[in-house]
């Protein structure tokens, strides 16, 4: 009964979600930044702009034809009506640019995600914000290969004279509170590190961002302190001398400051730039469970606000940085692309991100009721995503399109939520497999994974 109560009760900043995007979808300026040509969405037709931007959102891995017919019968509410072609969905999504998704991600969602009234989670004040890259590959096509990049394929004996099109994902995201800040789709020969200093425009100050040894550099930390941001990364065995030093030494828990100095090769570079030659960082040692020794690189010098040893569960929280690619990949099947072309596939990553926020929002009162039913559990319960983005995609008509009250929709998404949850097993370890052999990753494909769309 408890439950239910709760239940009537919607959040304000969910209801304000759902009243800034359902009319920006029908607004006609919005519709005008994002079409191709002026002409594009003007005549009456089944898919329309609201209509298809929703349909994108409703990925599946169903066939274009199959999900047009139940989407549109959706729509119609047991009227009779003549699907369209899979034809006409193609020639409808090439009016239309992923910018449409990435507006309504930047300028609905995070602004009322990040407003005043919603709480959010941080660390010592701080957003946790993770910058990492992920490899997609993508459909056949020579389109495709010319855009983002070939990737030849070889195996223990050398190149077997194949090859497909591989694109590097990169997601700027809020590792506490679950929120894809900054989506771009690129060509794979371009490097994750050069990537992430165009990204980091989307700090704010104070926020702190983390990554793995691949961007730990000086011109990496240098762009993350001038946006007025701090950043934790973690060092290899052969970077800074700093670093080397604690390698070698091999203790846990010691934290030391120096100056580190701008390459002498690149000091013109950063003068024309404005950078700074010379910054102060903090080397922290960490013993992970494994035994293996850690060491991070810091702009937050103070030990006392900062201590070491709450280092080794901040770089933790990264992990979740990982588990968002394999949601992208394996739940939403973001690989598995609705269209063959540069803008289809541009438009499947932003609408995922989109909807990946959105259930992060959604889900929330819900989870929140879940901890508060689960708090002396030995196995707190939290929501099942699997069935939150399907539930979520089930819903997209009736919260984004159709004229039913934001709140009833919203309860009925948290009731599902709250119906289905899957406990957690603490300090549960799973060993971290590499390369599976394609025996396994075949067996995985066809007969262990799970797709909600």
């Amino acid at each position: 009964m408890g439950m239910q109560n709760f239940l009537h009760s919607v959040p304000q900043y969910l209801l304000s979600l759902v009243e800034a995007l359902r009319p920006k979808l029908h607004d006609p300026s919005f519709l005008a930044r994002h079409r191709v040509r002026p002409e594009d969405f003007t005549r009456h037709r089944q898919l329309t702009f609201p209509v298809i931007m929703i349909f994108i959102l409703q990925k599946t891995v169903k066939s274009i034809q199959r999900h047009l017919h139940e989407f549109l019968a959706g729509l119609a509410e047991e009227q009779i009506f003549v699907p369209p072609t899979s034809g006409a969905v193609t020639h409808c999504r090439a009016k239309l640019k992923e910018s449409a998704f990435i507006e309504l991600n930047r300028d609905c969602v995070l602004p009322i995600m990040y407003g005043s009234k919603h709480p959010i989670l941080r660390w010592r004040g701080h957003r946790l914000i993770g910058f990492d890259s992920s490899l997609l590959r993508l459909p056949d096509s020579e389109e495709l290969g010319q855009t983002f990049g070939w990737k030849e394929a070889s195996n223990q004996t050398g190149a077997t004279g194949t090859r497909y099109p591989e694109a590097r994902l990169s997601v700027v995201y809020d590792l506490l509170n679950q929120m894809g800040l900054d989506a771009r789709l690129e060509p794979s020969t371009l490097g994750e590190f050069a990537l992430a200093i165009e990204q980091a425009k989307s700090l704010q100050p104070d926020d702190v961002a983390i990554n793995d040894r691949g961007f730990s550099g000086y011109l990496y930390f240098v762009s993350i302190l001038q946006r007025g941001a701090h950043f934790i990364g973690r060092c290899s065995t052969g970077s800074f001398l700093a670093a080397q030093e604690m390698f070698r030494h091999n203790r846990a828990n010691q934290s030391k400051v120096v100056w580190l100095f701008a390459p002498p090769d690149q000091k013109a570079q950063y003068l024309r730039l404005g950078l700074p030659l010379k910054i102060k960082v903090r080397f922290v040692s960490l013993r992970l469970s494994t035994g293996e020794l850690e060491v991070l690189a810091t702009s937050l010098l103070d030990e006392a606000l900062y201590p070491t040893t709450e280092f080794l569960s901040v770089y933790h929280w990264r992990w979740g940085h990982e588990t968002y690619y394999l949601m992208l990949k394996g739940r939403m099947e973001l690989e598995n692309f609705s269209g063959r072309t540069a803008e289809a596939i541009q438009q499947d990553l932003q609408a995922a991100v989109l909807v990946a926020n959105l259930e992060t929002m959604l889900s929330a009162p819900a989870q929140a009721a879940l901890t508060d039913k689960s708090i002396d559990a030995t196995q707190p319960l939290q929501v099942n995503r699997s069935n939150a983005y399907h539930g979520l995609k089930l819903k997209l008509l009736d919260l984004l399109y159709r004229d039913i009250p934001a709140e009833r929709v919203i309860q009925q998404l948290t009731q599902l939520f709250v119906g289905s949850p899957v406990a957690v097993r603490p300090d549960r370890k799973v060993p971290r497999r590499r390369r599976p052999s394609l025996h396994r990753a075949y067996h995985f494909q066809r007969h262990v994974k799970k797709a909600v769309f």
